[in-house]
């Protein structure tokens, strides 16, 4: 696959990913009548839903990272190219401020925004580094032993992510930068950002080494859709 269809699946499916997140983060505040619960469980459903479905929309296409701190992990484990890493990264970030946009015009909201929900302090750069952790476990864990369950199991780790951390489970650096810039429902303010994105690699890059111990190595021939270990560098 030529490196330019990558780059628009990664900035389309991170895209649409930020959309879900942000417009149902909207739309269930609006209808939960003030109950923050309700608001939560509607944002976490459709993200988890939008998930499992993108993975295996944009899958055979990119890999379907999303994520730059997936992506550092699958480069350090030669998955793709270093020198992809850069692009796909500008790719995952650009795709998730469109996203964010474009959540905010379906819902009449001003395009551009800047967050003032403050998620600070200890508790939340630790959620923030389990949480990310975990999903690297997920994604390596499956990728290694179980290909064919990586979307569904990404997707229903984020949904559990949402309600076991304090954080939220951003667990992405592009998606939280790019939520820096909506004071919606799922905001973040852009002080607290760089921790939550720090927490997020330190977590990602701890799994990864984790799992090089407990499963050494990729299998030699798989159809996973979520990060191949040469596949979508080489096709």
């Amino acid at each position: 696959m030529s490196l330019s269809r990558r780059l628009a699946a990664e900035a389309l499916g991170t895209g649409l990913l930020l959309a879900a997140i942000v417009g149902s983060g909207i739309m269930g505040e609006k209808l939960a009548g003030g109950n923050v619960a309700i608001a939560l469980l509607a944002n976490t459903a459709a993200t988890g839903a939008m998930l499992v479905t993108l993975i295996f929309t944009f899958g055979p296409i990119s890999g379907a990272h999303f994520n730059p701190a997936v992506t550092l992990a699958i480069a350090s484990q030669r998955g793709i190219g270093w020198g992809d890493v850069p692009v796909y990264i500008l790719a995952q970030v650009l795709g998730a401020l469109l996203g964010v946009g474009a959540a905010h015009l379906m819902f009449g909201e001003a395009v551009f925004q800047v967050s003032e929900h403050a998620r600070d302090g200890g508790a939340q750069l630790f959620s923030e580094f389990v949480a990310t952790f975990g999903l690297l476990c997920v994604i390596w864990g499956c990728t290694r032993l179980r290909s064919e369950a990586v979307p569904v199991a990404v997707g229903l780790y984020i949904t559990g992510a949402y309600w076991f951390t304090a954080s939220t489970s951003f667990a992405n650096p592009a998606v939280t930068l790019a939520r820096a810039f909506t004071d919606t429902f799922s905001g973040i303010r852009p002080i607290d950002a760089p921790g939550f994105i720090l927490a997020q690699i330190f977590g990602a890059f701890t799994a990864t080494v984790l799992f090089h111990w407990l499963v050494p190595s990729l299998p030699s021939e798989t159809n996973t859709l979520v990060l191949p270990h040469s596949q979508a560098r080489h096709e």
